[in-house]
């Protein structure tokens, strides 16, 4: 008795992977197809229809979920970078990775417009995550000196906003690099250490 009062049941490693299992055949169903029905995922997943409501009530609560896992890996990824790259480079992998991601997960971004009636942008499906990694890398550059001192993520997240926007057109890749070199350079205009940099 003691025993079963101090120990967690024995199937709630089950249900954790069950949930997990179902979030993982839910990203690549939904990204694939916003439209995908519930049922389908809890089958691809293995779980009967019960196990599925009890994890995730409604398709809402389904997608928020989703989204507030992917965007955690979009925290974690400038943290990597920080630790491997400088932060000028940092910056500017950080935001090939997110280009990347908005383009791979289209599919999921219109699946979460529906879900919430808003639009998907950072501010709507888990800004905490993203606009804390865009601190962690400016406030390492403004360390370095290589960019301009006082850009806020704010300022930052307004200015790759067109990034939502590109959509998954044939020159997404390149319209993406276009408009990031234009806010790479622009923030690099008056950086204390820009010209040092240059000049070796």
């Amino acid at each position: 008795m003691a025993q079963q009062d101090g120990e967690p049941p024995p199937r709630r490693s089950d249900a954790r992977r069950n949930r997990e299992r179902i979030l993982e055949v839910a990203l690549a169903e939904l990204t694939h197809s916003p439209a995908v029905a519930l049922s389908t995922i809890a089958r691809k997943a293995g779980v009967g229809q019960g196990t599925f409501y009890r994890n995730f009530p409604d398709r809402e609560s389904l997608i928020l979920e989703v989204y507030r896992f992917e965007v955690q890996q979009v925290f974690e990824a400038a943290r990597q970078l920080l630790g491997t790259r400088t932060p000028e480079q940092a910056l500017r992998e950080w935001l090939d990775r997110l280009a990347q991601y908005a383009s791979a997960k289209a599919g999921l971004a219109d699946a979460m417009c529906e879900a919430t009636r808003a639009p998907a942008t950072p501010a709507r499906w888990g800004h905490a995550p993203v606009t804390a990694a865009v601190e962690l890398l400016l406030a390492a550059n403004e360390e370095a000196g290589t960019i301009r001192p006082g850009v806020t993520s704010e300022d930052f997240l307004l200015a790759i906003a067109g990034l939502w926007h590109i959509g998954t057109h044939d020159d997404a890749h390149e319209r993406a690099q276009r408009l990031f070199d234009l806010v790479t350079d622009g923030l690099r205009a008056g950086a204390p250490g820009a010209r040092h940099e240059k000049n070796g």
